[in-house]
């Protein structure tokens, strides 16, 4: 069997992190041993998947110029190939640098970014053609690497994003005041002061509403003073993502950037009329099975929300439509599938293309 090596250098937890845990599950399945090296303030995070030798934890080494600690956490555990979890296209540069000493290295980037001027821009340019892959879920952040990187056309790879899709979707809750829910970073990059600019416009119209926003972050006490007076409960981080999904209508993403985020997708395998803001690859992933709204347009997003909230047959035809798309095309047995073709294999090619859908 051969050994992979899976890098997770961030600090908090979010779609990035729960995207290597779907790998890390079914890394055995697709003939790779497993290992990961991890900044230490997720490693107990992780720890429920993996035995002990095979988990090291390492100072975050994010935003930094070297990461020696993870290059030689990555030399202990002897991987015939490196997968580097990459946040945006910078940030994570000494974890590449690390593990490009190491072994060949995929890297996966989930978000474009900003890549820089000059030396810096050149530095990365370079690590990034260097790999033997990069991975993405969205084409924009393809289009990123290809034109603003130079990474060769023939080792950029789109993968959509997948996750555990049920057997026993919970489908909208069927409150007698519908329940809006809403889950991630509390972040700019999440728009979840958007959301609430557009819960006020319901409750100004008189529409019944409550709204839920689970996660933790920096913008938290800001967004919290905003929504006095709203009917919107902050509820912190959230372990049981299923259980949350199953108290909601309606799920709404309303962020400013994206790719293609993995809690959309959960909403939509539990059977949840969705509306999202088209960012990333969202509009061409969900096609007409979720409303899709400008981001950044309260008034539109309030539109689309009081649409769903006013109709429940509506909101359960909306939620059997994502479900299904979710089934067909968002798994992430599949997208696990495609992601451990493309790692390089001792005495094999650097890099092969996955397999498509259904391949």
């Amino acid at each position: 069997m051969s050994r992979v090596s899976l890098v997770c250098d961030s600090e908090n937890w979010g779609g990035a992190e729960v995207y290597l845990t779907h790998l890390l599950r079914r890394a055995g399945d697709r003939g790779w041993g497993a290992s990961l090296v991890c900044a230490e303030p997720l490693a107990g995070r992780f720890a429920p998947l993996l035995p002990p030798d095979r988990l090291a934890a390492v100072p975050l080494a994010r935003h930094t110029c070297t990461a020696l600690a993870v290059r030689a956490a990555l030399a202990a555990q002897r991987p015939d190939a490196v997968l580097v979890n990459l946040v945006d296209p910078g940030s994570n540069a000494a974890a590449v640098a690390a593990a490009l000493a190491v072994a060949p290295t995929v890297g996966v980037l989930h978000l474009p970014g900003d890549v820089g001027t000059g030396a810096e821009r050149a530095h990365l340019a370079g690590l990034y053609r260097a790999m033997a892959a990069v991975l993405t879920p969205a084409a924009g952040a393809r289009h990123q690497l290809v034109t603003g990187l130079g990474v060769p056309a023939h080792r950029v790879h789109v993968v959509p994003n997948g996750v555990d899709v049920p057997a026993d979707p919970a489908g909208p809750a069927g409150r007698a005041v519908p329940r809006i829910g809403a889950l991630g970073r509390l972040t700019a990059q999440k728009g979840f002061d958007v959301l609430l600019d557009a819960v006020r416009v319901l409750t100004g119209d008189g529409v019944p509403v409550e709204v839920v926003v689970g996660g933790e972050g920096r913008d938290g006490d800001r967004l919290r003073a905003a929504a006095a007076g709203l009917p919107v409960t902050f509820c912190g981080f959230v372990d049981d993502v299923r259980g949350f999904l199953a108290g909601l209508d309606v799920f709404c993403l309303s962020s400013r950037r994206e790719a293609l985020p993995l809690v959309l997708l959960e909403a939509m395998a539990e059977g949840l009329p969705c509306v999202a803001t088209d960012v990333g690859d969202v509009a061409v992933a969900v096609g007409a099975d979720a409303v899709v709204v400008p981001p950044e347009d309260a008034g539109a997003l309030a539109a689309a929300l009081a649409g769903l909230l006013a109709d429940p047959a509506a909101r359960a035809d909306l939620g059997r439509r994502a479900r299904a798309r979710a089934v067909a095309a968002f798994d992430a047995d599949l997208m696990a599938r495609r992601t451990f073709a493309a790692l390089p294999t001792p005495g094999g090619p650097a890099s092969r293309p996955p397999a498509r859908a259904g391949g």
